[in-house]
């Protein structure tokens, strides 16, 4: 039996060159997080707390090869944004402020 926790989801997507804002740097290092953790909930596929709408705009951007972006809270709950750009050649993870 294979647990939860040692099953490998394989990304939906390719990130290409992730960079981050110095405020999403920020809220990250005041929250104990890392990056890494949201990138990949991001490659997954779990696009965070965004509306009904842009989850069928990320699904359709799997397909169609358009921008994809989640939405996460920080553990003390400030936004990041995760944005992937069409092309696929960037990911960026930001505060909205900085979009």
């Amino acid at each position: 039996m294979i647990s939860e926790s040692s099953r490998t989801i394989s990304p939906k997507f390719q990130l290409g060159t992730v960079v981050a804002t110095p405020g999403a740097l920020e809220a990250l290092e005041k929250s104990g997080q890392s990056p890494a953790a949201f990138l990949s909930r991001h490659a997954r596929g779990d696009w965070g707390d965004v509306c009904e709408e842009d989850k069928q705009l990320n699904e359709q951007a799997l397909l169609d090869g358009s921008r994809i972006l989640s939405s996460y809270r920080t553990g003390k709950d400030e936004r990041i944004w995760i944005i992937t750009e069409a092309d696929r050649s960037s990911t960026c993870c930001l505060l909205p402020s900085e979009y």
